[in-house]
């Protein structure tokens, strides 16, 4: 028999424990499996919106960098809140959890009531940011006047779904939100081109179409939620009974979590305004990639979002070292799994934009962004896994906001705008030049995870 390289044993060795891969299955492939078919429904809508034209594409992609602002807000508040209620699981202590859900639903209701506001007032003008194309702007007031009323639906939704998975609890809103998007897309092929004996819309019925999928999405899982008596079943009296003390030792590691997303929010949105002003064509091409980018970071959402859940709990049950082990492994598995999607994006790339019914020079410029999309997503989802599963789950929120937050804006928005302004290259250069920030990234937090310093117990301080 061959003996095995001692690199290699190590390696092996390190990969041994059932535990860890039986929990990231159960965690993970729920969650795999709901981003996969939300993306693969997302890119079907995009699709049947790219029928309209280029135009139509350019702007539900500039309406999508609103929604996207906003659920960053919403996801830097509940993945905040989501490394105590993993640890408060860990710990078995419901009431706190139940406060923190509360506080997550309070925090994220009126960060979606100021966002609805202001694009209900003056949708031109948050929309010419990202665009100078009349038409664009034209059509995506038309579509944010009516998509913006999901917001709150989306506030309670996403609280709700990311505590439960706190809890270890992905199936119930896996199932509820593949049911949502399901009944979105259906609508939208209807409203949009006048099927099913609908009213033909346009890019008002897929905004219509949406508008009912997150209401119906909202009230089911609230009705699931309470009708299984989940843990995260909680009365209006349990939800909001904390005090200022609690509300300070909570709120003290969340913000920083908060400035993190609206900070690299801003960031990105500095990207597509950068991308909006090299042409309509960079945008439209930009829009069409972001759908395809969905598809491929699907598998490291469910294992960055399952590192979260694993690390934290062990965390929050006093098992440093398992935690330490488990976020290695996901890091591992993550460059491995990384290379893999790679190389089949590459693959599939070309027969995947002639999906789109868009011009050459959309197509030309989608593929060539796609071609180093392939290059870089192993370090990409180690960079997600790192701050999601590894970062926050520890309560080192003050170091991810440096590295998630304030890297963007030190090192990839300036070589971008470097790129598009001052040497005029095309949208795939800039692109390329906005990677830079993700191997700063990706070497700084690398020596975080080795140093342990992010491993925190909060379930012992609050």
């Amino acid at each position: 028999m061959l003996a095995i390289p001692y690199p290699l044993k190590r390696i092996v060795d390190f990969y041994r424990d059932r535990e860890y891969f039986r929990s990231l299955r159960r965690l993970a492939l729920p969650i795999i499996i709901q981003q996969f078919i939300l993306s693969g429904l997302n890119m079907v809508n995009v699709v049947l919106i790219g029928q309209k034209g280029d135009a139509s594409v350019a702007a539900v992609g500039v309406v999508n960098q609103v929604f996207f602002l906003l659920n960053l807000v919403h996801f830097g508040i509940i993945s905040g809140a989501a490394m105590f209620t993993a640890q408060f699981w860990g710990k078995g202590d419901i009431p706190n959890l139940r406060r923190v859900l509360g506080l997550c639903l309070a925090l994220s209701i009126a960060a979606s009531l100021i966002f609805f506001l202001f694009v209900q007032l003056m949708p031109a003008q948050i929309l010419g940011v990202y665009s100078s194309d009349p038409a664009v702007i034209a059509l995506g007031s038309q579509y944010l006047r009516i998509f913006s009323w999901t917001f709150i639906f989306f506030a309670i939704t996403f609280s709700y779904a990311l505590v439960l998975r706190s809890t270890g609890d992905v199936r119930t809103p896996t199932v509820i939100s593949v049911t949502a998007l399901s009944l979105s897309t259906l609508l939208s092929y209807g409203l949009i081109f006048g099927k099913f004996g609908l009213p033909e819309m346009g890019l008002e019925g897929a905004a219509l179409a949406a508008l009912i999928a997150r209401g119906v999405e909202c009230v089911l899982l609230l009705i699931v939620t309470y009708a299984i008596k989940s843990p995260v079943a909680a009365s209006l009296t349990e939800l909001f009974n904390f005090d200022l003390p609690f509300l300070g030792r909570v709120l003290k590691p969340i913000l920083p979590v908060v400035l993190n997303e609206i900070f690299w929010a801003l960031g990105i949105t500095s990207y597509n305004v950068i991308y909006g002003h090299i042409g309509t064509d960079a945008f439209a091409a930009m829009s069409i990639v972001a759908t395809i980018d969905q598809m491929a970071l699907v598998l490291f959402q469910g294992i960055a979002h399952a590192t979260a859940v694993m690390v934290g709990n062990r965390i929050g049950a006093g098992e440093e070292e398992s935690a330490h082990l488990y976020a290695g492994r996901s890091l591992g598995l993550g460059i491995l799994l990384g290379l893999l999607v790679g190389v089949i994006l590459l693959l599939l790339r070309a027969p995947v934009l002639t999906l789109y019914k868009v011009t050459p020079a959309v197509t030309s410029a989608a593929y060539r962004v796609l071609t180093i999309i392939s290059l870089f997503l192993w370090m990409r989802f180690n960079n997600m896994a790192i701050v999601i599963g590894i970062l926050r789950s520890g309560g080192d929120t003050r170091f991810s906001l440096v590295l998630d937050g304030i890297i963007i804006w030190v090192v990839g928005v300036p070589l971008s705008a470097l790129g598009a302004f001052v040497f005029h290259l095309p949208v795939h250069w800039v692109y390329l030049f906005a990677m830079s920030e993700e191997t700063t990234k990706w070497v700084l937090g690398l020596r975080r995870y080795v140093s342990r310093k992010w491993i925190h117990n909060l379930a012992v301080a609050a």
